[in-house]
């Protein structure tokens, strides 16, 4: 077990109206702090899905657990192989090296704060995913960066049966 001591003196305060959006309905994405700014303890960001609309599709993090915590609505989580539906005020914790994905269940929208710890730079991996929502980089560009960000991506026929009921 190893214990992560952040480095940082002062308390993070992130506003609403300052916090950084990508993209738009049916997916936001709103960045709140990320690891540089918590000394390695965390970095999170509140995910808005509306209509059953997608989050992440099956990867895994090597070092980091990813905390779920739904502000309102309903999500399906995976973890492992198994399904979750996550309703408002819900908590679900995956750890380091379990795939798992996440999405607003269908026909219902989801907010879920989003907590890694430790922390990962992950604010340029949301603008990269921007990037490849607008055509500017291939789908495929995000394989060269999964080490970078902690994010190894997988198929899990789980996900796949879920999502396509």
């Amino acid at each position: 077990m190893s214990l992560i001591v952040p480095d940082f003196d002062e308390s993070v305060v992130v506003r609403s109206a300052d916090a950084e959006v990508i993209g738009r309905a049916p997916t936001t994405i709103r960045l709140l702090a990320d690891s540089s700014s918590t000394g390695g303890a965390l970095s999170t960001q509140r995910v808005g899905l509306t209509n059953g609309a997608d989050g992440a599709k099956p990867h895994h993090h090597s070092r980091s657990a990813e905390l779920f915590y739904v502000l309102d609505g309903t999500a399906q989580l995976l973890s492992g192989e198994k399904l979750v539906t996550a309703e408002r005020g819900d908590l679900v914790i995956v750890p380091p090296g379990v795939a798992h994905a996440f999405a607003a269940a269908p026909g219902e929208d989801a907010d879920i704060l989003i907590v890694i710890t430790p922390g990962v730079e992950r604010f340029e991996y949301f603008r990269h995913l921007e990037r490849i929502a607008y055509g500017k980089v291939p789908p495929e560009s995000l394989l060269e960066v999964q080490e970078l960000y902690d994010t190894y991506f997988l198929d899990s026929e789980a996900w796949i049966e879920a999502r396509n009921r």
